[in-house]
């Protein structure tokens, strides 16, 4: 209540010891089952300069897919050495860009990128090192949207045209080629998927070893672990996670005969997500007798577009009201003009009124880095709470804000 007192709402507050404890428990589980393991963040969740600053300190590297992603890391002066540059269709402005800047690999999704980083690295003069991003044709069972590892995504090269890939790469003269890449989806439960799309690869490693004397050094089967957003839907914990990566690509490395590569892991949403919780305000109703009450909040589809997207389901608390127990059923509305914009369908909470303050948990990932300016809306301030002290890491936008690029 003090928070959106003092920064209006909406408003998205970050625990600081929820994200450093996230960050040290990849660190350790992963180190005590695969000690060459880099743990790197996939900014795509969320990243803010505030944010970048905490993975630096904490030690991780960063998974970035554009080149605003980078330039937010470089302007914290993250070591470059600890960035991974992603992403379908990278420009050269991009590629120019990571180059200059120095950065640890540049993971590559298709031809024309190959052809492309071959002839900037050259104008450059450098040798870059990077990874061969494969589509292992796994399906992990989540939304369609957040699918990435199956033959039909748009994401990387599939096994059947990865020799060809692979070919091109070693001759290349200005393009060091290290390992393999896939990311699978997002939000997966299923940790069985990870196995299956290890042993594909790790298959096609040995079988590139043989053909063209491939040394497979490095290895990244991406993040994606799935996080709790109801009571209802555990997800696997980090050390689950790490139990299946680690054992299976010890354990196949063993059966191919492979020197187990050095492993590079990308969490964001498991990082990210449940740090952060969206604070709205409550304002009109509308009750249709038999059917649905409807609350009306400050916010909704432009903050948080992910229910309105994937169908996503959250929990919410009244922040004022949290003793009380004389609960109704209401359907949690957004401000935004679409009759798709609901943040919440069919909740049980306490009788709510205008004023009245809602709390959403797990808002930390894909919510602000999804953020728009629909209907010409403010994007929310954002606060890090620390020892019950808050600091602004995000100023609320203003309508000079919104402007400011307009010509007239």
């Amino acid at each position: 209540m003090a928070l959106a007192a003092e920064f209006g709402t909406p408003l998205y507050v970050f625990d600081e010891a929820t994200l450093r404890g996230k960050c040290a428990e990849y660190g350790e589980e992963f180190a005590r089952r695969y000690p060459d393991t880099l743990v790197i963040y996939a900014c795509k969740a969320f990243i803010n300069r505030a944010l970048a600053q905490i993975f630096k300190e904490e030690g991780l590297g960063l998974d970035v897919v554009s080149g605003g992603e980078l330039a937010i890391a470089k302007s914290v002066d993250f070591p470059m050495e600890r960035v991974y540059f992603h992403g379908n269709n990278k420009s050269r402005r991009e590629l120019e860009q990571a180059i200059g800047w120095g950065v640890g690999r540049i993971v590559v999704d298709n031809f024309l990128e190959l052809s492309l980083l071959d002839e900037v690295a050259k104008e450059a003069g450098v040798s870059q090192e990077g990874l061969l991003r494969l589509s292992p044709g796994v399906d992990p069972h989540t939304h369609a949207y957040i699918t990435t590892g199956v033959i039909e995504s748009k994401f990387g090269f599939p096994i059947a045209e990865a020799e060809e890939a692979l070919a091109k790469a070693m001759s290349s003269s200005y393009f060091e080629l290290i390992g393999f890449h896939f990311h699978i989806g997002s939000q997966i439960f299923e940790l069985e998927s990870y196995r299956e799309a290890i042993e594909i690869v790790l298959r096609f490693a040995a079988e590139m070893r043989s053909k063209y004397g491939f040394k497979f050094e490095e290895f990244s089967p991406g993040g994606g672990l799935a996080i709790s957003y109801t009571q209802d839907s555990p997800a696997p914990t980090i050390a689950e996670f790490a139990e299946v990566i680690s054992s299976t690509l010890l354990e196949k490395s063993k059966d191919l005969s492979l020197e187990p590569p050095r492993l590079v892991i990308e969490p964001g949403r498991s990082i990210v997500g449940q740090a952060g919780v969206a604070l709205y305000t409550v304002g009109a109703t509308k009750e249709i007798p038999g059917l649905r009450k409807y609350v009306s909040v400050d916010g909704g589809m432009a903050d948080n577009i992910r229910p309105a997207l994937y169908g996503d389901r959250y929990e919410a608390v009244v922040a004022n009201k949290m003793e009380e127990e004389d609960l109704e059923r209401v359907t949690i509305a957004g401000k935004f003009c679409q009759s798709g914009d609901i943040l919440i369908k069919d909740i049980d909470l306490p009788k709510l009124a205008p004023g009245d303050i809602i709390a959403i948990p797990g808002s930390g990932a894909y919510c602000l880095s999804m953020a728009s300016n629909y209907n010409a809306s403010l994007k929310p301030a954002i606060v890090l709470v620390k020892d019950g002290e808050a600091r602004l890491i995000r100023r609320r936008e203003s309508y000079e804000d919104l402007m400011s690029h307009d010509l007239v």
